[in-house]
């Protein structure tokens, strides 16, 4: 990677890390304190409707990333009078998303007793609770616009600022609310309107920055289909993304009980935090690897994915040693210890999936980059379905821990049998080659962190926070300074061995991807969950 590369990267990254880590710790400190407060059958009822309402954000269609990407491109070449037709026309068109979803919030209110398994006592909490967050999330789909609006133009400060913001002050409410006696609904409450507000923020920036006229008159059907045609393999992501890691809670709900959920949702939590770390970085390389691919530097987009897959390998492989080795104490510390015998089986099976999945983040967003996510949008929608299948099937026999073999059956069988083989023939990079430069230092570095964790648990096992944060520090420095040596003498960016990769491409007389359009990164997610 060039100096500029590393410095965009560093720049990027530390604005989203740190907006990340609040949340992270805003999440993994206060998650714990609601389920406490609630109890096990509110607080799976709470992740059962977050999860439903979730799937709201199939209406997307692959919208979002299209105002990314034209906002960007508008930007760079003056022409807000494109520019307005677009916003007007995604204002308009994710008005009547939010019609619909308003209609569905209301007939899904009705019916939720009929669906799933919500105990008598919760039923009225039930839906009230639909009825909060599926009304939110209609309103999150205008709103969302202006965030859209601002990622494009690059004010990634902006966003994380307002995010950030919103974070915290929805953390100090909460706990307000649940030291004054406060239940589910004024949580759920306080969860689904911080959003709405931020996104307000948000629009009152894009409104200071751009001269946008709003007028029902500015839809344009040119720009509709330029939007539906942009967005057509990204909405099957986005179909894929959610049968992968959204139907988990439903099936849950469905042939079990709320009280499952929550012991589920413990486990697969952790690695959702670990996840959402390797992301935040993993974003980075879609602009990246589009400008790249615009200028037609074959070498440089195999240097991006190798390079990217081992700093996001960087970060996930010692969190996974550390879940392994120390797992059972996190939970524990974290929650409690009656929820380790359920709760950590399922953290395992579904490790080893996240860490393939995750090590390889850089290579998804290249291919969003180069557009050439097509191919990768029907391995995940097939893979969606399968997952949704097996766990179905798997479930009543083995409960939660066959929900989570569903999951974690196809999204192995994705990384370790499609997405690498595919991206080394599109970019014509030895598999070998791919698997050494990517992951052999994030291997190496690890062995002493993972011999320091073992040494420390054979004298004791931690219990609590600050047992756990005793052990964690000391090995977290052992693996600091074998990263530090490898930052300081450039082997964590540098790319060897390419070179042969690169004279056999050239000879291959295949063709180059360089001509397709690039693509933005995939829609985000417009209320979270607990």
């Amino acid at each position: 990677m060039t100096k500029i590369d590393k410095l965009e990267i560093l720049k990027n990254a530390g604005s989203s890390w740190f907006a990340l880590g609040v949340t992270v710790v805003v999440g993994f400190f206060l998650s714990p304190y609601i389920l406490h407060h609630l109890g096990d059958e509110a607080f799976g009822l709470w992740v059962l409707i977050f999860s439903i309402t979730g799937y709201y954000g199939l209406f997307d269609l692959g919208i979002r990333s299209s105002i990314v990407r034209y906002v960007a491109g508008y930007a760079a070449t003056n022409d807000a009078e494109q520019l307005n037709l677009l916003v007007n026309t995604a204002m308009i068109s994710y008005a009547a998303i939010g019609a619909v979803c308003l209609l569905i919030t209301a007939l899904g209110t009705y019916f939720v007793d009929s669906i799933f398994h919500v105990p008598p006592d919760f039923l009225r909490t039930a839906r009230w609770l639909f009825a909060m967050v599926g009304t939110s999330v209609s309103l999150g789909f205008p709103l969302g616009v202006f965030t859209g609006i601002l990622e494009g133009l690059q004010r990634f400060t902006l966003t994380n600022l307002t995010s950030m913001t919103s974070t915290l002050v929805r953390a100090v409410l909460i706990l307000i609310a649940l030291q004054h006696g406060r239940g589910l609904l004024t949580v759920a409450f306080i969860t689904v309107v911080l959003p709405l507000v931020a996104s307000l923020v948000n629009a009152t920036i894009v409104l200071r920055i751009l001269p946008i006229r709003f007028s029902i008159h500015s839809l344009d059907r040119q720009t509709l289909r330029n939007i539906a045609s942009y967005s057509g393999p990204t909405f099957m992501i986005i179909v894929a993304s959610k049968l992968r890691f959204k139907t988990d809670a439903m099936v849950i709900g469905t042939f079990l009980s709320a009280a499952s959920i929550t012991y589920f949702a413990i486990g697969s939590r952790l690695l959702d935090y670990a996840g959402e770390v390797v992301s935040s970085l993993a974003q980075l390389f879609v602009p990246m690897s589009s400008q790249v691919h615009a200028s037609n530097d074959v070498d440089r987009l195999k240097k991006i994915v190798l390079a990217g897959n081992r700093a996001c390998s960087f970060i996930i492989f010692p969190i996974a040693a550390i879940l392994v080795i120390q797992g059972k104490s996190v939970i524990e510390a974290w929650v409690g210890a009656k929820y380790i015998s359920r709760s950590y089986p399922v953290m395992l099976i579904l490790l080893f999936a996240y860490v393939l999945m995750l090590s390889q983040s850089a290579c998804n967003r290249v291919l969003f980059g180069m557009a050439k996510h097509k191919a990768l949008a029907i391995a995940t929608l097939i893979e969606g379905v399968a997952n949704l299948a097996l766990s179905i099937a798997l479930v009543r026999p083995y409960g939660i821990i066959g929900d989570a073999l569903g999951t974690a059956i196809p999204l192995c069988c994705t990384m370790l049998f499609f997405l690498p083989h595919y991206v080394c023939r599109l970019l014509k990079i030895r598999l070998g080659t791919y698997i050494r430069e990517a992951f052999t230092l994030p291997l190496l570095l690890c062995i002493p962190l993972v011999g320091a964790l073992l040494w420390m648990r054979h004298w004791f096992v931690p219990h609590n926070y600050v047992q756990l944060c005793e052990q964690l520090l000391l090995a977290g420095a052992v693996y600091g300074i074998g990263l530090s040596w490898a930052v300081w003498t450039h082997r964590a960016w540098s790319v060897g061995g390419l070179g042969a990769s690169v004279a056999l491409a050239d000879r291959s007389g295949n063709d180059s991807p360089a001509n397709e359009s690039p693509l933005n990164d995939p829609p985000v997610e417009i209320v979270d969950g607990p």
